[in-house]
């Protein structure tokens, strides 16, 4: 199963500077089954996170020793919306994407939960000729995962950044969990540092 080949993760919550309907879901590692959680392999692989980012981490890191560790069984038991976010410019797919799909799937069977995606592309739909070869890709790898039906949202040419958009759909369809691939932000399409601003749940980030 894909999970078991991400020995590296993290969720993620936030304090948005703007008025949001925050769920104040804890800030923790995955403990339970085949999800560990190494803030030190985090910090070596990922040295690309500001240090603001890193400080974040710590603090998640402290609320999960002094809750008792059962809080990250109980956000992830009662996860029933997943939003897969796809910034991707590869019309078959990179595999830090292939890798988020994969997990999503896992994950939302696991729990009994429904996935939605949003695309985000700076450009609009008709200045990319291969716009329908991109969400012709994503339907495959989803029903490869067991999701023939899923939410399917495109948010093209706005001139936002991706990371308020994902705060943005995470808020307005009151969403448990987003998982991204680190994939993301190592190619700048998604900004670490306003993860925490924007978006008002748990983030699952994938190492690559």
């Amino acid at each position: 199963m894909a999970l078991a080949h991400c020995s590296s993760r993290l969720l993620l919550s936030s304090t948005p500077p703007r008025p949001l309907r925050h769920r104040h879901l804890p800030i923790s590692p995955l403990g339970f089954n085949n999800i560990s959680f190494s803030l030190r392999s985090l910090r070596n692989r990922d040295s690309v996170l500001s240090s603001a980012f890193r400080r974040t981490l710590h603090r998640a890191t402290a609320e999960v020793h002094e809750s008792g560790g059962n809080a990250a069984v109980d956000v992830l038991t009662n996860v029933k919306h997943l939003l897969l976010p796809i910034t991707d410019r590869n019309p078959y797919l990179s595999e830090g994407t292939r890798q988020a799909a994969a997990n999503t799937t896992s994950l939302a069977k696991k729990y009994g939960a429904d996935i939605t995606v949003v695309v985000i592309d700076d450009n609009s739909k008709e200045s990319n000729p291969e716009h329908d070869t991109l969400l012709s890709n994503i339907r495959w790898h989803l029903s490869e995962g067991g999701f023939q039906e899923f939410g399917l949202m495109e948010r093209l040419g706005e001139g936002k950044k991706p990371t308020a958009i994902i705060g943005e759909v995470a808020d307005d369809l009151n969403l448990d969990l987003v998982v991204l691939s680190m994939e993301a932000i190592h190619s700048k399409h998604v900004d670490a540092n306003l993860l925490a601003e924007f978006v008002p749940c748990p983030v699952l980030l994938l190492p690559l």
